[in-house]
């Protein structure tokens, strides 16, 4: 955009620094991808609460009393992200501190070999027999420090009749999850440490043929994720040796029918005896991670605290004589029996009369003579995207049935949870492979059918995995630089308009200076001094207009480059 700018140079300062400004505001948004990607990392921090952008800061303040006065040991820092303009609570703990934490949550820590060895619950008492223990950085992993502010936090109850705006507590009940489930707080996680994330990735994600480091696995994830892992090794190694027996078996197959199904019968009981035995080899390798990680002979939770999106009236408990959310059982089973029961019945039919109607679609294509294979195959492609979406949908709707039944407990919920999933997956997944098997009895539509659905279910959990963060990403990043194109626009606008502005009060005085020396710039000379008064006067006002021209020539250069 040109903008001609001429006139008084104090008017013509003012749009230039508001420009500036605006384009310091908007520059934030203008970086390049590389820039976009590039972190700063988050010194002592373990654990990160972040809130919605609409909290007031009474509830800022009032849960950070809370924490500070229930968890003395925390250290907390309250910062707030300028893009997200959100607020954020970055807690750590002192290294003394940690160590009352882990006697507190009896964190399972290597002994020393002169004390026996093997691993045993923290106690500060004798904390001298523990590996490392005199060594801040070494004794606790990331995910213990982790583990011992969730702790904490999980662990920071309310008192009586405390309340923050509409959320009235119970008499000993967890703040920090029934604010969570309240959506007062948006998410509480761990923060990651970058120097052992790209120790992980040399020796893990980018190592080829090597065995996975599951120690450093275990010491950053935790036992769980590490658990995982490990029997993913595990099954993708033992799946080595039916591979190869059936590729052995399938090379000497003869082509007669009897060859077939002796080579079928074969390695029918060779997977039966590989089952097994992969099954109890599991179980001996399971156990020596679970001893070797501490978690062999860990003791169950006595008591199991309700869940925080557990809702109900509120009454005394006959057992504790203390208040408590109460939910009737007839309640939740009347929407079993008139809703969920219904709705699931209703899904499986529905999931199966799709299945037949993909069927008569395929019957249909078989039925036209001289179409190309690709065209056959589209009904079985079509089923399987029709598998992938019912799976995401009947997924979404367990999870709704199972919240409305509002269980108390964690793993009653859980549980229940789990017949929902395991019956709509196995219906939708599997109904069309048994319906093919026995009851059509057509082999070779099995193996095509099968094949179809397993290549579309890898390649939607790779897509689920890789395309699709990797795709918000890169939306998330347009956004950002169009945010920062838009700003920059409109303070261009912005400082184009007040320069126009600039340019009309300067032209105004430039108009009246001509008025002024038309009507009285002669007379103020003939008055004073006569002939040569009114020269002077000439002189004076050919360099002012001069002068004047100067700078309007240099405000439309200046103007006219920008």
């Amino acid at each position: 955009m040109k903008t001609t700018c001429p006139g008084d140079p104090f008017l013509s300062l003012f749009p230039d620094k508001l420009f500036g400004k605006r384009l310091l505001q908007a520059g934030r948004y203008i970086m390049s991808h590389k820039s976009w990607m590039k972190t700063v990392p988050t010194e002592n921090c373990d654990v990160l609460m972040t809130f919605p952008d609409t909290t007031d800061d009474h509830t800022l303040l009032w849960l950070l009393n809370h924490i500070r006065v229930g968890i003395p040991e925390l250290i907390v820092q309250v910062r707030h992200h300028r893009h997200t303009r959100t607020y954020g609570f970055f807690l750590t703990a002192t290294y003394e501190s940690l160590l009352r934490g882990a006697d507190e949550l009896g964190l399972r820590k290597a002994v020393k070999a002169e004390f026996g060895g093997g691993t045993r619950g923290f106690s500060c008492e004798e904390d001298f027999i523990y590996e490392n223990v005199e060594s801040e950085l070494r004794f606790f992993t990331s995910q213990e420090r982790q583990s011992i502010i969730r702790f904490w936090l999980e662990n920071l109850r309310a008192k009586a009749g405390e309340a923050l705006h509409n959320v009235r507590f119970l008499e000993d009940q967890p703040i920090i999850p029934e604010l969570a489930a309240r959506g007062i707080i948006q998410q509480v996680f761990p923060v990651h440490e970058q120097r052992i994330l790209n120790q992980l990735m040399k020796s893990w994600v980018q190592a080829v043929c090597e065995n996975q480091p599951l120690d450093e696995i275990c010491d950053y994830f935790g036992v769980k994720i590490a658990m995982y892992f490990a029997w993913l090794g595990f099954y993708t190694s033992a799946m080595v040796y039916p591979a190869v027996f059936g590729s052995v078996l399938y090379t000497f197959t003869e082509a007669d029918q009897t060859s077939r199904d002796i080579c079928c019968v074969i390695f029918a009981i060779f997977n039966v005896i590989w089952s097994t035995l992969f099954l109890e080899e599991w179980k001996r390798r399971g156990a020596e991670f679970a001893y070797k990680w501490g978690t062999l002979d860990t003791p169950g939770e006595a008591i199991e605290e309700p869940r925080p999106q557990f809702r109900g009236v509120r009454r005394i408990s006959p057992v504790t004589n203390a208040e408590e959310f109460y939910y009737p059982p007839w309640k939740r089973l009347l929407f079993q029996l008139l809703v969920s029961l219904p709705v699931c019945a209703t899904c499986l039919i529905g999931g199966f009369l799709l299945m037949l109607g993909c069927f008569q679609l395929q019957e249909l294509v078989l039925s036209v003579k001289g179409l190309p294979r690709l065209v056959c195959f589209l009904p079985k492609i079509g089923l399987a995207l029709l598998v992938s979406a019912c799976a995401e949908a009947y997924k979404k709707l367990a999870y709704w049935l199972n919240d409305m039944e509002n269980y108390r407990l964690q793993s009653a919920y859980e549980k229940h949870l789990i017949v929902k999933i395991v019956l709509f997956q196995f219906v939708n997944s599997y109904l069309s492979l048994f319906y093919i098997g026995f009851y059509l009895k057509d082999m070779e539509r099995l193996k095509e059918l099968l094949l179809i659905l397993s290549l579309s279910q890898s390649l939607e959990r790779q897509l689920r995995a890789a395309v699709v963060p990797y795709a918000a990403l890169r939306l998330q990043l347009l956004l950002f630089s169009f945010q920062g194109l838009l700003a920059l626009a409109k303070a261009r606008v912005w400082a184009g308009v007040v320069a126009v502005g600039a340019g009309s009060a300067s032209m105004g005085a430039v108009g009246s200076l001509r008025r002024r020396r038309k009507s009285g710039g002669g007379g103020l000379g003939r008055v004073g001094k006569g002939r040569a008064g009114g020269g002077g006067g000439r002189m004076r006002r050919r360099t002012t207009r001069r002068t004047m021209r100067r700078k309007m020539m240099r405000k439309k250069a200046f103007w006219t480059a920008a």
